[in-house]
C-alpha cells in the first residue's frame, strides 16, 4: 500500500482521511504507518487540530521544541522552564514571574508535601521578609487559573498546618507507607 511505502521511505506524516470507520479499518490504517486516522464526515476544525497534533508530536521527536529535561508534564499541565510557558490541556496560560516559578516548584516536586516555608525560600529566596499569606494568595492564583473548580483543587492539595502538594488527579493512588 502507499501508506507503508511511505513509512519504509520516509518519515513525513501521515493522517488517513477516509469514508471507512469500522475499527478493523481504523486498527489497520494506524499498523499500516499512519500517524493519524480521520473518518468521513469530519468538520475543517477537526481536521486543523489533527493535522496540527501531527506536527507537534514530529517537532518534539526532531527535537524542535524544548528538550524533555526542560518541559515538566503533569496531567494536563505542561510546564516549559525554558520558555517559561504553560498550558493546561493544550491552551497557554498566562502567569505572572511569581507564579510560574512557584508552578515551577511545586511541578518539580509533584506528589510530595513541601512545608510553607521551603516554598517561600525556594520561590522568594530565603532573605525575603514579608508577609507568609503572600504564599496563599499566589496558590489562589494558580488555583484560578489552572483547575477546573478553584475552591475543590485537583492539582494544588492544601495540606493543612503543612503546606501544599501538587499531584495528578487522574494518575492512580499511592500508598503511603
Amino acid at each position: 500500500t502507499l501508506c507503508r511505502i511511505l513509512r519504509q521511505e520516509s518519515t513525513v506524516p501521515i493522517l488517513m482521511l477516509t469514508a471507512r470507520g469500522q475499527e478493523m479499518d481504523r486498527v489497520m490504517g494506524l499498523e499500516l504507518g499512519a500517524d493519524d486516522y480521520i473518518v468521513k464526515p469530519f468538520s475543517f476544525r477537526e481536521l486543523l487540530a489533527r493535522v496540527r497534533a501531527i506536527l507537534r508530536r514530529r517537532e518534539l521527536d526532531r527535537g524542535e521544541l524544548s528538550p524533555p529535561a526542560d518541559r515538566i508534564v503533569v496531567g494536563e499541565i505542561v510546564l516549559d522552564r525554558t520558555a517559561r510557558q504553560v498550558w493546561r490541556s493544550g491552551r497557554p496560560v498566562e502567569l505572572r514571574q511569581r507564579e510560574f516559578d512557584l508552578l515551577c516548584v511545586l511541578m518539580e516536586e509533584a506528589g510530595r508535601a513541601l512545608r510553607r516555608q521551603e516554598l517561600l525560600d525556594r520561590v522568594w529566596g530565603e532573605n525575603w521578609i514579608g508577609d507568609p499569606r503572600t504564599l496563599d494568595v499566589h496558590i489562589r492564583w494558580l488555583r484560578e487559573k489552572l483547575e477546573d473548580d478553584p475552591s475543590a483543587p485537583r492539582y494544588i492539595q492544601t495540606l493543612r498546618g503543612y503546606g501544599y502538594r501538587f499531584v495528578d488527579p487522574d494518575a492512580p493512588p499511592v500508598d503511603s507507607p
